[in-house]
């Protein structure tokens, strides 16, 4: 635990908020005169017992139960980036999942300006995968310049998608499964993803392959066989990133190199000197 930053942190975003917003008088005569919420008031708030959020704001309350972190943080308004650092410091851990269910369903409009402006291939995914920004060189990927609405329902599940991404069942999919099972373990309760899995588990194929629970997080760096529409078989070496602003979302930038050679295969590693 951080005691010095989530004591601040937690200070600052409580003393934003009238107690008279929440129903709260504010004392007239002798009494406190410090301005927000009182640390009693907020435990009436979440229906904790007397001296809970004391203990958590002064640092004294080791391993607090994310529930508690997670009603704290949507009393007090904490935007997404707030509640990481919030996890953070008082668990020294990333949140197990995002704070709000429509968080990382959308980006800055200055994205699509920013993908456009990359030469190689480039979109960005919100956390279920939908389609949110592409350049004209992703478009090219594909016949006729038809970008799927959901990159991964594509990958998974469409016969154009297995056609495209070469050795499907041993390069792409036993890597692509394992990121929806993450991604249901963080968002469980998102429609998307559920009916994705839905039709994984509806097929064969991919049922068995879900079933390995092979652990694969992400993949960025990973080299891949894939027949580019317009330039033919090929590899792609994947770039991923996130939008700080929506967790879950993703940049993916794709740099592809026609031929049966892989490119990045032993590629190093770099690091500042």
């Amino acid at each position: 635990m951080n005691k010095t930053a989530l004591r601040a942190l937690l200070r600052e975003r409580r003393a934003l908020i009238a107690p008279e917003s929440h129903g709260f008088a504010r004392p007239t005569g002798q009494g406190r005169r410090a301005p927000g919420l009182s640390q009693h008031q907020v435990d009436q708030l979440l229906h904790r017992t007397f001296g809970t959020y004391h203990r958590l704001e002064s640092g004294n309350y080791p391993n607090p139960p994310t529930s508690l972190l997670r009603d704290i943080a949507r009393l007090f308004g904490l935007n997404e980036q707030e509640w990481v650092s919030l996890c953070r410091y008082a668990l020294l851990q990333d949140p197990p999942g995002p704070l709000h269910l429509s968080s990382g369903k959308e980006v800055p409009g200055v994205w699509q300006e920013a993908v456009d402006g990359i030469r190689h291939m480039a979109y960005v995914t919100d956390a279920s995968w939908e389609m949110l920004a592409y350049n004209r060189r992703f478009a090219t990927m594909f016949p006729h310049g038809k970008v799927p609405a959901n990159t991964l329902r594509w990958m998974l599940l469409d016969p154009h998608g297995r056609e495209t991404l070469l050795d499907w069942d041993t390069a792409w999919a036993p890597m692509v499964l394992p990121q929806l099972r993450a991604a249901l373990a963080a968002r469980p309760d998102d429609d998307v993803l559920r009916q994705i899995e839905k039709e994984v588990l509806a097929e064969t194929q991919t049922a068995d392959l879900y079933a390995t629970g092979n652990s694969h997080p992400h993949p960025d760096g990973d080299e891949r066989p894939l027949l580019h529409a317009q330039e033919g078989r090929g590899w792609v070496t994947m770039c991923a990133a996130q939008p700080l602003t929506a967790p879950g979302s993703r940049l993916m930038i794709l740099v592809f190199h026609p031929g049966e050679t892989r490119i990045h295969a032993r590629a190093g590693i770099l690091r500042a000197t």
